[in-house]
């Protein structure tokens, strides 16, 4: 892929969407491009994570104990692992490849470079988050509240 095809790549991912071209231009320079088989593993739950994935053309299966109903399937265009970008953590769930699939490998070390060499895109991003967690309050608030009515006395 030539590089700006690269950069509207990565334009189309949610969590980077607002990085602006400038910062989503370093990360297109500094990811790395992989190609994982059928069947082989990109990570496995509990292992350290220290980078994202981004599937550019095939499919994963990810599977964790966390999820009783099964495995979920990740496609083009999904990012694996944005909590890694940011910190220290631990891989949630297994990621195989359900077919021969191609992933761009963004590095924690990379992303925080280029939140410090583009404070706006730093900001853009702590907004975005600022209003996940704002979605994710609101989320628990709903479900404490129908969990509080199906306890009370009948």
């Amino acid at each position: 892929m030539a590089i700006e095809d690269d950069i509207a790549f990565l334009e189309r991912v949610p969590f980077l969407h607002s990085l602006g071209t400038g910062a989503l231009r370093i990360l297109a320079i500094g990811a790395e491009s992989y190609t994982v088989q059928e069947g082989q593993l990109l990570f496995a739950a509990g292992e350290a994570a220290d980078c994202a994935y981004i599937l550019q053309y095939g499919a994963f299966d990810l599977r964790s104990d966390r999820l009783p109903e099964g495995a979920v399937v990740a496609e083009p265009g999904t990012l694996l692992g944005e909590t890694a970008l940011l910190s220290e953590t631990l891989r949630p769930a297994t990621a195989t490849a359900l077919e021969n699939s191609g992933v761009l490998r963004i590095s924690r070390a990379m992303f925080l470079k280029m939140l410090e060499s583009f404070p706006d895109a730093a900001a853009r991003l702590r907004e975005l988050i600022a209003k996940r967690a704002e979605e994710w309050t609101s989320d628990i608030d709903a479900v404490r509240a129908v969990l509080a009515r199906g306890t009370g006395p009948s």
